[in-house]
């Protein structure tokens, strides 16, 4: 069954080529049936390679295959290979499962729009990069899905890109990612400089058998990978792309942002864990408090939006915070297992934002929202398992993967647990502001009226209504992993922490181990819930209650996240683009200057020297005659005669 593991990006591979050829052809719907079944067909491969793993014993849950000779050049050779252990699989079958998912809701989502079969090309794209990028055996393929997902970023978050502002963010996307990818080039040089490979058999095996590193090229190593990871897995100051990346379609929106790009970065520094562990301690303090600081940033930011996308946008960014602290902190589970039932109540939440959009005739502004419960009840019922799991109320999945998370800020610094539960407890704040503003209180949609030149002019009355089942059917399911997820790995025993059991063979004994009592963690866990409580119940009051004026919460610079965007904006647009193009004049006159100008010198001492090229068979006899002359004469002077 492992041998099929090539299987799990060559059927998206299939289905980008089909749409490629013949996508117009096939038209609308059965360009998205086929992309659909496509990656359907991925996640049964998965599934069977899992199965083929789980028989064997956990030392041997390791296959490796390549398929041929990719790069071969001098010491450097790179196989295009696939490595199937428990880390790849249990990232495949997500981001195959719940990919899937998220093409067929597309299918309706999309329907009418007339670029359809190259949207669902774009999709089997991205979802065949991801797979490269998790599947690889080696850092070079890794990288070249790690590539892959930021192109087809840029091409789906653009996807509209009639629209200026829809063109300029997936623009942002791609020019944001290049910054951490050349961390991760410079990460991939230092490991092949110093142990001769890039495959990560090689390299784990040289660093935790033969101490191939050292502390020093251990820490630039993870230093480099980090600011690749954070590029990827939008981590201040690199989060900037994230929120903007909501300009493309709803189903591009929960691809990204829950199975496939924005989980990179923490599969990345979790399969280098080896690497990590040889690292001085300041590199992976700074990946925990970068998390920390991200989470509390987007947290806050996340209260005052009120584009329903936007705040799961800056969610997306909190939580991946969360998965940073639980990766610098040594609890690489935590972080996995927090990415998987994130994947599955975000991918719920987006594609449930993206049903109440549908309905309410593509209005994104939750303020114009209000009532939707009874117009949308499967939307409805589906989107609020999503909020109980985001928000961390048990036993719904994200209480489970949250509490992991806290324990391990706990286990590193009592500080920082205070400040992720306080980014936990805003969580639960703006996530009920969402549900309530949405799809409770009083309805704010209807028919309305605009001024136009002073004068008062109806516009067509919005009538919410239910998706069709093409895309309320992902919901349910989606509803249902978001129920169950925390099932993975409970905390009760050793026999309950099935995740933990499955990745413990890829971890090579560096998950660091938790200290604190089994009293401790219930209390622990009870102060978590009252805290998710507690943010419930505070949005209860604003919101629903109306004892508070939101504007006491919803302060403008929230809204504009701290105007660091804008800042920077404004830096690239002003201070910035001077030093940029001072840097271009320098390049073109002071480097290219000189490299030019040794060309021009060379080429006018060659002309000169064309004039003695007579061609003629005399002159050059001369020549001949008056250099041995002078020979002659040299030595004879040297013999002294």
């Amino acid at each position: 069954m492992t041998s099929l593991v090539w299987l799990i990006p060559g059927l998206p591979l299939i289905g980008f080529t089909f749409l490629l050829l013949f996508g117009k052809r096939l038209g609308e719907p059965q360009a998205g049936w086929l992309a659909t079944a496509a990656v359907s067909g991925s996640f049964l491969s998965a599934v069977a390679v899992f199965f083929g793993l789980a028989t064997k014993p956990p030392e041997e849950r390791v296959y490796e295959i390549t398929l041929f000779e990719w790069i071969p050049s001098g010491e450097l050779s790179v196989g295009l290979g696939f490595l199937a252990d428990p880390l790849s699989i249990a990232m495949a079958l997500f981001v195959t499962g719940v990919g899937a998912l998220i093409h067929l809701y597309a299918i309706g989502y999309m329907h009418g729009d007339p670029k359809f079969s190259k949207f669902f090309l774009y999709l089997n794209l991205f979802v065949f990069a991801m797979l490269m990028l998790v599947l690889g055996d080696n850092l070079l393929i890794t990288f070249l899905g790690w590539e892959g997902v930021g192109a087809c970023s840029y091409f789906l978050i653009s996807f509209w890109h009639e629209e200026p502002a829809n063109a300029t963010a997936g623009k942002k996307a791609f020019v944001t990612n290049r910054v951490g990818d050349w961390g991760f080039m410079i990460a991939m040089f230092l490991l092949f400089f110093n142990i001769g490979s890039l495959k990560y058999s090689d390299i784990f095996s040289s660093v935790i058998e033969a101490d191939a590193l050292t502390q020093t090229t251990a820490t630039a190593i993870v230093a480099m990978l980090f600011i690749g990871a954070a590029g990827k897995s939008a981590q201040f100051p690199l989060y900037l792309w994230l929120p903007d990346a909501m300009a493309g379609p709803t189903p591009v929106s929960a691809l990204i942002h829950a199975a496939t790009m924005v989980t990179s970065g923490v599969y990345l520094l979790t399969r280098m864990n080896p690497v990590l562990a040889e690292a001085a301690g300041w590199s992976t303090d700074l990946i925990w408090i970068v998390g920390l600081f991200t989470a509390l940033f987007a947290a806050t930011a996340a209260v005052a939006q009120n584009d329903i996308k936007k705040v799961l946008a800056y969610s997306t960014v909190s939580q991946l915070g969360f998965m940073f602290v639980a990766v610098g902190s040594g609890l690489y589970v935590a972080a996995i297992f927090h990415m998987i039932t994130h994947a599955f109540f975000k991918a719920l939440l987006f594609l449930g934002a993206g049903s109440v959009i549908h309905g309410m005739h593509h209005e994104q502004d939750m303020r114009k929202y209000g009532a939707l419960k009874k117009a949308m009840p499967i939307t409805a019922f589906t989107f609020i398992i999503g909020w109980l799991a985001i928000a961390g109320i048990p036993p719904f999945s994200g209480f489970w993967s949250k509490d992991e998370v806290l324990l391990a800020a706990w286990n590193e610094n009592k500080v920082a647990w205070v400040m992720l539960l306080i980014a936990a407890v805003m969580t639960a704040f703006y996530m009920s502001r969402l549900v309530f503003m949405t799809f409770f209180g009083e309805k704010r949609w209807g028919a309305t009226e605009e001024e136009t030149d002073g004068e008062e002019t109806e516009k067509d009355e919005i009538t919410p209504h239910e998706s069709p089942v093409v895309m309320w059917l992902p919901l349910v399911l989606l509803s249902v992993l978001a129920a169950i997820a925390g099932l993975l790995n409970l905390p009760f025993s050793h026999d309950t922490k099935h995740l933990e059991k499955w990745l413990e063979p890829i971890l090579f004994g560096n998950e660091v181990h938790v200290t604190a009592s089994g009293q401790t963690k219930w209390i622990l866990a009870i102060l978590a819930i009252l805290g998710a409580s507690i943010g419930v119940i505070a949005a209860v009051f604003v919101y629903l209650k109306k004892r508070i004026a939101t504007n006491k919460i919803e302060h403008p610079i929230l809204e504009e996240a701290w105007k660091f965007d804008s800042m920077v904006s404004q830096f690239m647009g002003g201070s910035g683009r001077k030093s940029f193009e001072a840097t271009t004049w320098f390049d073109q006159n002071i480097i290219d200057g000189a490299v030019n100008g040794v060309g021009k010198i060379t080429q006018r001492v060659s002309t000169r020297l064309r004039s003695t090229q007579t061609g003629l068979i005399r002159s050059y006899a001369l020549g001949m005659v008056i250099g041995a002359v002078a020979i002659i004469a040299y030595f004879v002077s040297r013999m002294g005669f």
